[in-house]
């Protein structure tokens, strides 16, 4: 059986904003989570902005169900794979969201402060893009 790694991650990772919407299973949603980053990294035409979105995405839900130790550590995990592939614009910014919205959960005002003006001073191209950047910064 051939497995199609690829499809699995984008439908695992729609899964998951459904469930983040929904909040009916958490449980169902950290590990769609997972597995939607697991099997991005299996799929043979994985970049390194699939890994990163990959990541935000495992901390953004552990922001969501108040997790904030593995959210900051798979928002790192996003700024680290971002700067290792020179990865700017808005997985940047998102990477920068992400941290600032981990150490929220983890009530570090500071730290939000800090990483949330870096993720506003992050470059981006299109004007949806900033956009909704601004909208989620408004959340923090």
């Amino acid at each position: 059986m051939t497995v199609d790694h690829r499809q699995l991650g984008v439908d695992l990772f729609n899964e998951v904003w459904r469930l983040m919407k929904s909040r009916e299973d958490d449980d169902r949603m950290i590990h769609a989570a997972h597995a939607s980053r697991f099997h991005w990294g299996e799929a043979p035409e994985c970049k390194p902005e699939n890994l990163a979105r990959g990541e935000w995405q495992i901390s953004r839900v552990y922001t969501v169900v108040g997790l904030a130790e593995p959210a900051l550590r798979h928002a790192q995990r996003c700024l680290a794979l971002c700067e290792a592939n020179a990865l700017g614009d808005w997985d940047l910014a998102y990477a920068y969201e992400a941290i600032a919205r981990a150490h929220k959960t983890a009530g570090r005002l500071a730290e939000v402060a800090e990483y949330k003006k870096l993720a506003a001073q992050a470059p981006i191209a299109e004007d949806d893009d900033r956009e909704q950047l601004e909208q989620d910064l408004a959340t923090l």
